[in-house]
């Protein structure tokens, strides 16, 4: 169900634990292990598999899927179960790093829940699929036991043809199953990491190297740094004769530059690792003003994948906060601002309710009173039916006496001579439009009550 703006309807006070689980299974190219994979996942009730993006070169697929965290971790552990029983590494060859038939399996905390609440599932899933298949198990990420195995770079180095030797290895017992090679299936890394958004800037501009000189102004780790000439110059060097760097803008962003041939401009492509750090607007209004300082500019954006609502509904606060507007406006207008302020559908569409993972799960639909027109829901109250009765009459009644608060909040935020008080009003505008979403919510919930 839509609200007339086109957006699935929230009620403002939902916070439902949300953790998504992007598994890489080494099969890239046959289908039917792709498709039994994908069939245990959706036989996981509360499970909703995302996506499925299979690669023929590196004959790998990632599959994304989400929900709470207990059937996530079920719909985990049966594709697992079901690499075990199709994939057989010892015919396995391809581009990417691996080590294993399920070859990373990292869960994300996306909402209401803690990246430690997180962690606890990871290991639970992590032994469940060492004791019942008797593989090797390791931790990483937030997950890791050591911080040795934070990296799962580190974990899987050697790969899959140096586990013999790395599991002799008494540094490398794996943290639950059998310290003892399986040929056919490897060893799996099952960790916790923050949600990562994939953002490309767009700019007006076919030059790669200048899109890389804004990627280098961007990401963490910087650029070279050299002695004299900055571009041509000899490379600085640490005592141990590693290269220095000069660090970039942005605090856990990874970033470069790349020219697409479909779009017929350059881009620069980033990694937000961590959103509580850099998060998405800052990305894009950074990137904006260091293209500006190279005298290109930034034409619109796009996020490869999904994103959570918490992210566009920040960036729509901040675009409207830059603006001195209020902000206690309905979810679908943060959003719809957050859109035109990053050109978000420059390239396409951006369609909320496919593009936003809790929209894209279906939470926060409307239930049905709530969904009923005006004329609908009137002649439902005055049925001979005790439900709905007083308890939803009161919460729609107050819902609009809410709504009607954020309304007058709105106005006077930017009404003429009132400038100075503009966060004043915008403050009491979103408290009264939050107000409104959890009294609309109440509606559906006094009816369900009075039925159970």
């Amino acid at each position: 169900m839509q609200t007339r703006a086109g957006l699935p309807y929230t009620d403002g006070t939902m916070n439902p634990r949300i953790v998504e689980c992007v598994p890489n299974f080494s099969e890239g190219k046959d289908r039917a292990v792709l498709d039994a994979i994908a069939a245990a996942v959706r036989k996981v009730e509360g499970v909703e598999l995302l996506d499925v993006d299979p690669g023929a070169s590196t004959n790998r697929t990632v599959f994304t899927f989400a929900g709470e965290p207990e059937p996530v971790c079920e719909a985990a552990f049966q594709s697992a179960k079901v690499a075990y029983e199709l994939i057989d590494m010892r015919h396995h060859q391809g581009e990417h790093p691996r080590f294993g038939a399920l070859d990373v399996c990292p869960l994300v905390p996306v909402s209401g829940i803690t990246k430690d609440e997180t962690v606890t599932h990871a290991r639970g899933l992590g032994e469940r699929i060492a004791s019942e298949l008797g593989v090797p198990i390791y931790f990483y990420g937030e997950a890791a036991s050591t911080p040795q195995r934070r990296d799962l770079s580190v974990i899987r180095a050697g790969e899959y043809e140096g586990l013999p030797a790395k599991l002799q290895d008494p540094a490398w017992k794996p943290d639950f199953g059998p310290a003892e090679f399986v040929p056919k299936y490897g060893a799996t890394a099952v960790g916790v990491r923050d949600f990562l958004i994939a953002f490309n800037v767009n700019l007006n501009t076919t030059s790669t190297r200048r899109a890389n000189s804004v990627a280098f102004d961007l990401r963490e780790r910087g650029r070279v740094k050299r002695i004299g000439n900055p571009i041509t110059g000899e490379i600085a060097r640490d005592a141990e004769g590693n290269p220095e760097y000069v660090p970039g803008a942005l605090k856990s962003v990874r970033a470069i530059g790349w020219f697409i041939e479909e779009y017929g401009f350059a881009q620069v492509s980033m990694n937000l690792t961590d959103l509580s750090v850099t998060p998405l607007h800052l990305a894009f209004d950074v990137a904006c003003e260091k293209a500006a300082e190279r005298g290109m500019r930034v034409t619109g954006s796009e996020i490869v994948g999904l994103v959570p609502l918490g992210s566009m509904l920040e960036a729509g606060r901040y675009f409207l906060r830059k603006q001195r507007r209020s902000v206690g406006l309905p979810d679908s207008e943060l959003i719809r601002v957050a859109i035109k302020s990053m050109g978000l559908d420059e390239l396409g569409p951006f369609d909320p309710s496919e593009r936003i993972v809790e929209y894209a799960l279906g939470m926060g639909s409307p239930g049905r009173l709530v969904s009923l027109s005006v004329k609908d829901f009137l002649t439902t109250v005055a049925s001979e039916s005790p439900a709905p009765g007083g308890g939803s009459a009161s919460a729609l009644a107050g819902a609009l006496g809410a709504s009607l608060g954020a309304m007058v909040a709105n106005l006077s935020s930017h009404k003429r001579g009132w400038d100075e008080r503009w966060e004043e009003f915008s403050d009491w505008a979103e408290r009264a439009s939050s107000a409104s979403a959890a009294l609309l919510g109440m509606v559906d919930e006094d009816t369900a009550a009075l039925i159970r």
